[in-house]
Formats: C-alpha cells, sequence, structure tokens
C-alpha cells in the first residue's frame, strides 16, 4: 500500500513542479553585462555591416592533404606520405629492432584475448567472447531537424 502512496506523491511533485515551470517561462532574467572599463571604446564606432563575413570553408580533401603535407610546399612527398605509417610501426617494433616479430604484430590482439578471458582457462566461452566485439556507434535513422530561425526584428 504504501508503494502505491509513494507513487502518487511522486507524481503530485512532478506536476507540481511542471506548473511552475509552465508559470515562469516567460519571466526570462535580463542579461546584466559588466560595467565597461574606462578608457576603452566601443569595437565598433560606425554602422555594422549589412552582410557577415564568412570564413573559408576547406573540404575534407584540403584538410587531409593539410595533415600530410608538413612542410607546407603545397606538394606531398613520399617520405611525408609515410610518415604515418612509419610512426605506426616503430610503435608495433617494441624491441626497435626493425622488424616486427609474430608477437610484436599480435600483441594488440594477445591482450584483447588475455583481458576477455576473465576465468584464465586459455579459451573464450561465448560470453567472454562476446565482449570482443568492436563497439559501433549507433546509426541515426531520422534526419536532423532543420535549424529554426527567427523571423527578422526578433532578437
Amino acid at each position: 500500500m504504501w508503494r502505491y502512496l509513494a507513487g502518487g506523491g511522486a507524481g503530485l511533485a512532478a506536476i507540481a513542479a511542471g506548473a511552475l515551470v509552465w508559470a515562469n517561462r516567460d519571466a526570462a532574467p535580463a542579461a546584466v553585462l559588466p560595467p565597461q572599463p574606462e578608457g576603452v571604446t566601443a569595437a565598433s564606432d560606425g554602422p555594422l555591416p549589412d552582410t557577415v563575413p564568412e570564413a573559408t570553408a576547406k573540404t575534407r580533401e584540403e584538410k587531409r592533404f593539410g595533415r600530410y603535407d608538413k612542410d607546407r610546399d603545397g606538394r606531398i612527398t613520399r617520405e611525408e606520405y609515410l610518415a604515418s605509417r612509419r610512426k605506426a610501426y616503430a610503435k608495433l617494433d617494441t624491441n626497435g629492432d626493425g622488424q616486427l616479430s609474430f608477437d610484436e604484430w599480435a600483441a594488440k590482439t594477445t591482450a584483447k584475448f588475455t583481458t576477455a578471458d576473465r576465468d584464465r582457462s586459455g579459451s573464450m566461452s561465448p560470453a567472454e567472447f562476446a565482449t570482443t566485439a568492436v563497439k559501433r556507434k549507433p546509426v541515426r535513422t531520422t534526419p536532423c531537424p532543420p535549424a529554426a530561425t527567427a523571423p527578422a526584428g526578433e532578437g
């Protein structure tokens, strides 16, 4: 019986909170700006421009090109192109001998197996194997809503 009373009380509290929020929806506090220091004038003494200046948008390919072109000469050399691969190889070559052994190459997979094998049996059960699945981002099923724009004259 007490569960029904607690549930009813929680429902009434939620309704009361909603009513308070609804009643105060138009009473937004006015923004208070700090006083401007003496001797500082406004940034724009003249009228504002009619259009907003736009930044140049780089395409995805231009950004990718910029990541590879380390010396910013507008060309990607073979060394610049292979630099990321060399870094990845160096991370795998843990003993620094310039050659990858199978154990160095499979280190990440070996660590993943060791972590998943909770009971240290040397084999994975179906439940342990399920923990090794790649975590993927959920696919968006609905498109983004269009951006709301304020009518002219409102701010």
